[in-house]
């Protein structure tokens, strides 16, 4: 596989991480629920990930249920000295595979509870506070109680860092008033750009911006410009638009999900892109476009 190395460093908490990580959610079964088709196959993408220098790994106790810390905890551990396992914490599953918010200060330490049983921790690396307003899009309202319950529990020992996701920019500014915030993790692609001016604020504090949905999620990203300018370089659409996150700043962590290997070693293959500032004009392009 690609040196990974070559994408960069970020700061994550108290360590520097790979700028190209793993999100495990689709370790899952099918709508993120139940157990996966091929149980080894998992575990075997989490090795060859680690192997392949990967150090930052994005997770959540209500992927499965407790399924893919459970995949996690099989084939990682005892872990690596340099993994950092970020967690997220505010919802739970319905018997139908809903998700219901879980935002309680009782929830949240039973949240954090299942995450060091399932994933065989002592502490959290960093846990996120899972905005639970919109499913997939921030909204406004007070995260303070939710925040200062995680801020209540890192001061106990068993999270060591904190960060936020699904949230605007108003309610990271008031986590960021309750404890240090080292990471914001929300959507955003090169379709769906409505963080820009939140990641150039993180960035002049030194906090890490993880987009979820990288590649549109559970609506895949379709443009015939993205699809030319990956023609034009030699890469798939996919990898063209992870390069161009990484091409986007500096503080953004990437953590493309698979249950692949071969989407695995593709991924982190995006490394070696370096797209030219053409490229990168016509892929700004493609929010425009959509707006």
């Amino acid at each position: 596989m690609t040196n990974i190395s070559k994408a960069g460093t970020f700061r994550l908490g108290d360590r520097d991480v790979h700028r190209l990580g793993y999100g495990a959610m689709q370790l899952a079964g099918p709508g993120v629920f139940g157990p996966p088709r091929d149980r080894d196959q998992a575990i075997a993408v989490l090795r060859a990930a680690v192997a392949a220098g990967v150090d930052h790994i994005d997770t959540s106790d209500f992927y499965g249920p407790h399924v893919t810390n459970q995949v996690i905890r099989e084939a990682l551990s005892p872990y690596p000295a340099a993994l950092t396992i970020v967690t997220k914490l505010g919802a739970v599953r319905g018997d139908d595979g809903s998700w219901l918010p879980a935002q309680s200060p009782d929830d949240l330490k039973r949240g954090v509870e299942d995450n060091l049983r399932n994933l065989g921790l002592d502490a959290i690396d960093v846990a996120n506070l899972r905005v639970m307003g919109d499913v997939h899009a921030p909204s406004e309202g007070s995260i303070a109680a939710q925040f200062g319950a995680l801020a209540d529990l890192q001061r106990q020992g068993i999270i060591r860092h904190l960060g936020i996701s699904n949230a605007t920019a108003n309610q990271v500014r008031e986590a960021q008033d309750i404890a240090p915030v080292v990471c914001v993790q929300n959507l955003y692609n090169v379709a769906h750009r409505e963080d820009d001016a939140l990641i150039d604020t993180l960035a002049e504090q030194g906090i890490a911006y993880v987009p979820f949905f990288p590649l549109g999620g559970f609506s895949p990203l379709q443009s015939t410009t993205l699809s030319d300018v990956a023609a034009s370089i030699g890469a798939t659409a996919m990898q063209t638009a992870l390069a161009w996150l990484l091409r986007r700043s500096p503080n953004i962590l990437l953590i493309p999900g698979t249950s692949s290997l071969t989407h695995l070693s593709e991924n982190l293959a995006v490394a070696a892109i370096d797209l030219p500032e053409e490229a990168v004009v016509k892929l700004n392009g493609i929010a425009m476009a959509t707006a």
